[in-house]
């Protein structure tokens, strides 16, 4: 079978790496062509299009860059026509693949396919109009998205479980899991038994901006009991948090933010997936997104954003399991406070308990497995 995927950034080279690897384990004369990034070209096939030359964020650098963006677009239209491969596999980034999927539904015969859905359910919602026209198959790794997706607007989909679940199992069964001891201190990495506080800012230099200087006074106060470790952010170079780092006894560490959450006792997260991970690996934490003009940006996300909640643990829950501290609580006194509660008192094993719930409704499915063996089947009907 001739499988044409589609991604814009890192996450996606990572996710649809591990579905080609999957696909050729049932399909031994899967050929591969993409527009993707270096992981995916470890698995094999044809690179068309770095991510790298696709992944413009924001209104300034997409207007900027629109001739580019817009060749591109052209070129990969042209590019699918000209293969005719068995499907299209789209990966996340909306905005450019669901243009994609209008033109190969509308100009070829050629099955579409979305893996890891948009998420329309915190903004852009109309976007279900072109889903339901333009993807035939809709494969989401969050479960609540099939209430969304089938409960409120009828469109069947598959939830197939969560890469993120099964990077983190993965991670404990390979040999690297965390020991629980009476107050979660536990030996680190260069020995010391000092109890860990991990402070997990972002992926981009402009959340670290926002977050780390915030996260690192909040975390002064306990300098002298607890190691306070910084996850740096793949392909942010170490210079950018010494910045903001002169003067802490903080440390920070490249690579291992699995290694990092596996011996920590506590975490500072801005959202995103981290705060998934920092729930599969048990670390009560506080999840701190500062936003530009908070008053201004509290107003818009009210009226624009679709969800209660930001962080990935209380969607999935459907509840409040760890704090948000957001817009106008943005404070250092605040978020301190939240972390007194995570350390030592009450709150602690409440939030376990939140987290043992997010696990059990994740499932046990491995993603990329499920993802591949519907795909192939579908193909061979």
């Amino acid at each position: 079978m001739k499988y044409y995927l589609i991604v814009g950034e890192a996450s996606g080279d990572l996710h649809a790496s591990h579905l080609m690897q999957s696909l050729k384990e049932i399909d031994r004369e899967a050929d591969f062509r993409f527009f993707g990034g270096d992981l995916m070209m470890a698995v094999g096939g044809t690179c068309v299009r770095h991510y790298r030359e696709l992944a413009y964020m924001g209104f300034v650098p997409v207007l900027l860059h629109l001739p580019t963006i817009l060749g591109n677009m052209r070129m990969c239209k042209r590019d699918i026509r000209d293969w005719q491969p068995d499907c299209v596999i789209l990966v996340d980034y909306p905005g450019f693949n669901l243009k994609i999927a209008k033109y190969v539904k509308s100009r070829t015969s050629i099955p579409v396919y979305y893996y890891i859905s948009p998420k329309i359910w915190a903004w852009k919602e109309y976007r279900i109009k072109n889903i339901k026209r333009d993807v035939d198959e809709l494969f989401s790794i969050l479960p609540f998205e099939v209430d969304f997706f089938e409960g409120k607007h009828h469109y069947p989909i598959h939830y197939v479980g969560n890469p993120t679940a099964d990077e983190v199992r993965e991670f404990k069964e390979s040999g690297v899991r965390r020991q629980e001891s009476g107050g979660g201190s536990q030996e680190s990495g260069d020995g010391s038994q000092e109890p860990v506080i991990a402070l997990l800012a972002g992926s981009r230099k402009q959340e670290i901006k926002d977050n780390l200087p915030t996260m690192l006074e909040t975390v002064k106060h306990y300098e002298k009991t607890y190691r306070i470790v910084v996850a740096g952010a793949p392909g942010i170079e170490p210079d950018y948090y010494r910045t903001f780092m002169a003067g802490s006894q903080t440390e920070i560490v490249f690579g291992k933010t699995y290694e990092l959450l596996a011996q920590s006792h506590a975490a500072l997260v801005t959202s995103g997936t981290a705060t998934l991970e920092a729930c599969l690996f048990r670390v009560p934490q506080v999840v701190c997104y500062k936003l530009p003009l908070p008053k201004i940006a509290s107003y818009v996300r009210k009226r624009l954003i679709k969800v209660k909640y930001v962080s990935l643990v209380n969607l999935i829950a459907d509840r409040e399991v760890v704090t948000e501290v957001l817009d106008e609580n943005y404070t250092v006194d605040f978020i301190r406070q939240e972390l007194r509660k995570i350390l030592d008192g009450p709150d602690r094993q409440t939030m376990l308990d939140g987290y043992a719930e997010v696990d059990r409704r994740l499932g046990h499915q491995k993603a990329p497995d499920e993802t591949a063996r519907m795909i192939y089947q579908l193909l061979n009907k």
